[in-house]
């Protein structure tokens, strides 16, 4: 038997008479398997075709002995017989031998996945162009799909809906625009909302705090913060009236009082209440205690691709850790793994939003604000392994 690899090979000796009554449409005679050759290779192809896993697709294809053609692991076709069934290496070996393409899966084509994440990266630079967001209908045209299809698909390679995703391009346009403009409703415009009337709202949820309070540096927002000893040196934490907004790790209270000012230059941030002091004790909990959880009510803002990161980091169990090439393939952007290490080095949430689990490809710390130290010490108390160099 031969490897995928090579060529191809068939499942059993017997078939070589039906291959030659093949002959006459065109279709060469493969080479017979080797009586005392190894099957593991064909059991897992094999098994792979039966299960329809599109996983496998690019890997390699099958070609079926009774029809001709040859498809991808994932193709949705009827199973054929197991003993009808030929493997190859690609469709190039495939064609060689006398094959022809399936017209369901299109097994020359690019796999479905990579057609589809350059569906959605064409449909996300049309909703980044625009001055206000496209219809869905427009998007899936573009796309070549239904809309009920090119929205399943969007959600799935972005992890948000296209209208989300509209709504997170305006609301980034308006976080560049406030502080340049004389007035809100003029940031509200030139970030591509039509009319001012419900702008507010959604814009909040991705600012973190009203818009006009964002372009006045948190103007008339108020903050409450306690600083508290912790096994990691000191942490503060922060939070609006819609959850916690900040948590800061460090070495001296000062600096990290200085951090949050810098952070809401003009917004009413004070002291803790009772119920401030009780989050922070929380938080002091966790630090000591990772596997125990931790449920605070968060206001974290961001982008919508920082949330989607931040989410993937919330997914890392404790105890395990990710790289981040790991997390751009998980929120379905394998290419943008230094849009990852920019939306870690961007979370304001020290611990809950774990980006302390994010290592290296060879499992080496970098790149934590708050330092590798901490960083190692966090995944000792988690029971991970860091390698810090």
């Amino acid at each position: 038997m031969r490897s995928p690899g090579e060529g191809g090979f068939e499942s059993k000796e017997r078939d070589a008479p039906a291959r030659g009554r093949r002959q006459g449409r065109g279709m060469t005679s493969p080479l017979p398997a080797a009586p005392d050759a190894p099957s593991s290779a064909w059991d897992a192809c094999w098994a792979a075709v039966a299960a329809r896993d599109s996983a496998a697709d690019g890997r390699f294809v099958y070609a079926v002995r009774t029809t001709g053609v040859y498809c991808r692991p994932g193709c949705a076709a009827r199973t054929p017989r197991r003993d009808n069934v030929r493997f190859y290496a690609g469709p190039a070996a495939a064609r060689e031998a006398g094959f022809r393409p399936c017209l369901r899966c299109r097994p020359d084509d690019p796999p479905q996945a990579q057609r589809h994440a350059e569906a959605v990266a064409r449909a996300c630079r049309l909703i980044e162009g625009a001055e206000e967001p496209p219809a869905l209908a427009a998007l899936a045209r573009a796309a070549a799909l239904s809309p009920f299809h090119f929205h399943r698909v969007f959600k799935g390679v972005t992890g948000v809906t296209p209208k989300a995703y509209a709504e997170a391009v305006r609301a980034r346009r308006l976080a560049a625009h406030l502080p340049t403009t004389a007035t809100v409703t003029e940031a509200a415009y030139a970030a591509g909302y039509g009319t001012a009337g419900r702008f507010y709202a959604a814009a909040a949820g991705h600012l973190g705090m009203p818009p006009g309070s964002a372009r006045r540096g948190g103007a008339g927002v108020a903050i409450r913060f306690c600083v508290a000893a912790c096994a990691l040196g000191f942490v503060l934490v922060a939070a609006t009236e819609r959850g916690v907004c900040a948590i800061l790790l460090g070495d001296d209270p000062e600096a990290l009082a200085g951090d949050l000012r810098a952070r809401f230059p003009r917004a009413d941030i004070a002291g803790a209440g009772p119920d401030l002091t009780h989050r922070v004790a929380e938080v002091v909990a966790f630090v000591e205690a990772p596997r125990l959880g931790l449920g605070l009510p968060l206001d974290i803002g961001g982008t919508a691709f920082q949330q989607r990161v931040w989410a993937a980091l919330r997914a890392i169990p404790a105890g395990r850790t990710a790289t981040y090439a790991d997390i751009a393939r998980t929120i379905g952007q394998p290419a943008a793994v230094r849009a990852v290490a920019l939306a870690c080095a961007a979370n304001a949430h020290a611990v809950v939003i774990p980006c302390h689990r994010v290592v290296r490809t060879d499992g080496g710390l970098s790149g934590y604000r708050w330092g590798v130290a901490r960083k190692a010490a966090l995944l000792a108390r988690e029971g991970a392994d860091p390698d810090p160099e």
